[in-house]
Order: C-alpha cells, then structure tokens, then sequence
C-alpha cells in the first residue's frame, strides 16, 4: 500500500532578529509568530488521515513538526535530505538580486546562477527530495503524509513536478512561510494538486528573511 497524497509543509517564521542568512546554522528556532503558523498549518488538515510525519533535522523544521506530530499522534521521523541547502553565504547578511555586482569578493562564487554556483547545486536538491518524497509515498500504510521541508527545497519539487527549468528569481517563489504543498503520483511522476496558506493572516506582521 502506498500513500494517497504527500504535504510539503515549509516551516514558520524563525527568530532571526540580525537578519543573516542562517541556511543549515544551528540554534535558529521558530519565533513566537512562527509556533502559531506552525500550529496554524497543521490545524489546516484537521480530520484528515495523516498516516506519517517526516522534517529535515534543522531546528526550525523540528519546531514546525510538533504541532503535527502532537495533533496527528505520530513520531517525527527526521529525513536528511529533507534540510536546507548548503550556501556560501551562511551567517551574513546577504541578498541575491542586482546589488551583488557591487560587491566584488562574492563575484566569484555567483558567477553561475543557474547551477548555482553558490551553495548545493539545484539538480542535486530536486534528486534528493523527489528520492525522500518517494520513499515516503511508497512507506506509507495509505493515508496522506506530511514532510516540512524549506522554501527552497520545495520550490525545487513545485518546480520539477510542473515540468519548469530549475533556475528562478528567488525574490517570485511562490512558497510561504508554514504553506502547504501537496502533491500526488500518476502513473510513474508526480504532480502538485495544491498548495494553501493557512498562515495567511500572521504572513503581514511576519519577518522573512534568512532562506537560502
């Protein structure tokens, strides 16, 4: 038996008062904002048969899954390659777009955006989380199961699914913070047959800023 639909649920918002971006830093938990999207997020599903639990291993991950795990009555199965992406960037504050060229010392580390050049390559995120999303299909006793994942990794599987090169603006992601995606298999792929906010109303008063 396999699974009927997979969740990609993105974590909430984080407390990141110096506003770096933290990528796989360690002791970057959920704010105070952030638990209530969390919670947010898995009373969006309430009735539903949430059969399994996965998150990436990053605290702000771990946070976004208790409300789940709690709810649901299911133990958190941590899956590495659920985590964010590695970025040479870590610890700074830094944001990608035109400013950059300003900046010669980082020239050479984003000389290539459509690899990137920067930090874990695109093709390699979207193989380990298609690989993690199809174990988890084909592991489930039925029902519907929930992986909280990052935006990027996400964004990466919203993108591979719909047939999209993987090179983007990150600045358009349509992935935020506590969202939900939700896929399912036809035949030998799979496809994505929703996505809610169920954050929405805390997203205004909500600093996001931090994501690889």
């Amino acid at each position: 038996m396999a699974a009927s639909l997979i969740h990609l649920v993105r974590h909430g918002e984080v407390y990141n008062p110096k506003g770096i971006l933290y990528g796989r830093l360690p002791g970057y938990h959920l704010s105070e904002l952030g638990q209530r999207m969390a919670a947010a997020a898995a009373g969006e599903l309430t009735g539903r048969p949430i059969t399994a639990l996965y998150a990436s291993p990053l605290q702000r991950a771990q946070e976004s899954a208790a409300p789940w795990s709690a709810k649901f009555g299911l133990d958190i199965v941590t899956d590495e390659r659920l985590i964010e992406p590695t970025n040479r960037f870590e610890g700074e504050k830094f944001e990608f777009g035109p400013a950059v060229l300003t900046k010669p010392r980082v020239w050479r580390w984003v000389i290539n955006p459509w690899k990137p050049s920067w930090g874990e390559p695109y093709v390699s995120v979207i193989e380990r989380m298609i690989a993690a999303i199809g174990d988890a299909w084909d592991a489930a006793e039925g029902g519907e199961v929930v992986m909280v994942s990052h935006q990027m990794p996400i964004v990466m599987v919203q993108r591979f699914v719909a047939g999209a090169k993987p090179f983007h603006d990150p600045r358009h992601r349509r992935c935020h913070l506590s969202s939900i995606t939700t896929l399912r298999k036809e035949g030998d792929r799979f496809v994505e047959v929703g996505y809610q906010d169920p954050a929405a109303e805390l997203l205004a008063g909500s600093i996001d800023t931090g994501a690889v």
